[in-house]
């Protein structure tokens, strides 16, 4: 099925690759992310829904920008992604960072949410100790502060990420994903994150929600996954066996068949 990429605008412009025909499905990256991390994902929905993967600004090929950010900029970007292709509402699937700004973006715009499904992520970093804290910006922040670039941490970074540490496809894949960073835009990523919290929120989603964990997700872990999915009304949880925190790539057709059934079941 032929893949159509759009820039979207006004400033920031957002880059985004469409495929496939039906609702409208938004696929939103983790922090060390960007559209390609979908690639073993859109063929397979697309056959079901209109696909959209985005890559949110100061990632990939979209825009950078000036000033500082907070996810209420990430919602305002995913309502204008939605707008674009003429829809009232989208199924929203986001992975770890992707999944916050889900439920920052149901929080601003609660009427544009079909469903959501939340892939390996958390509440905010009010929930981490204040050791998975410092871990999470030692490893991502502070050596991009004190001079290195996205290249030299992506080898660290990958190997604390995914499941199967040899394996090599989808280790190669996470190294090439945080290669494409762009530094500064990175490094607002991640003090915007260190600052949100969405506890607040999980209770008042009224839409069908899929919680996804990859069983050896390490950072956001099943049981962290199992308490987000009881806090959120009537909501899913289903657990990629063989998966770290990148459970669409390293286990794609289970992940693929997982949320399909959950939104062709909606």
């Amino acid at each position: 099925m032929k893949k159509l990429t759009h820039r979207i605008g006004p400033a920031p412009f957002i880059s985004v690759d469409e495929c496939g025909d039906g609702d409208l499905v938004v696929l939103l990256h983790g922090i060390g992310g960007n559209k390609r991390n979908w690639i073993p994902n859109i063929e397979s929905f697309s056959k079901h829904f209109k696909t959209v993967a985005w890559d949110a600004r100061g990632y990939g090929d979209s825009d950078d920008y000036d000033g500082e950010l907070n996810f209420d900029d990430f919602a305002a970007d995913l309502n204008k992604v939605i707008e674009y292709f003429s829809y009232e509402k989208a199924h929203i699937v986001g992975l770890s960072m992707g999944g916050r700004i889900a439920f920052t973006f149901f929080k601003n715009f609660p009427t544009k949410v079909a469903s959501l499904v939340l892939c390996d992520t958390h509440k905010g970093f009010k929930h981490f100790t204040k050791e998975q804290q410092n871990e999470f910006i030692r490893l991502r922040k502070e050596p991009l502060i004190s001079g290195k670039e996205p290249s030299d941490i992506a080898p660290i970074v990958a190997k604390t990420l995914i499941g199967d540490v040899n394996n090599k496809n989808v280790y190669d894949q996470l190294v090439d994903s945080m290669n494409r960073l762009h530094k500064f835009s990175y490094i607002k990523s991640i003090e915007a994150s260190v600052k949100s919290d969405h506890t607040d929120i999980l209770s008042k989603i009224n839409v069908p929600t899929l919680v996804v964990v990859g069983e050896l997700d390490s950072l956001t872990p099943p049981s962290l996954a199992n308490e987000i999915a009881n806090e959120i009304p009537g909501a899913k949880l289903e657990i990629i066996t063989g998966a770290g925190h990148l459970s669409n790539i390293e286990q794609p057709e289970i992940f693929n068949s997982k949320v399909t059934k959950f939104l062709n079941e909606l």
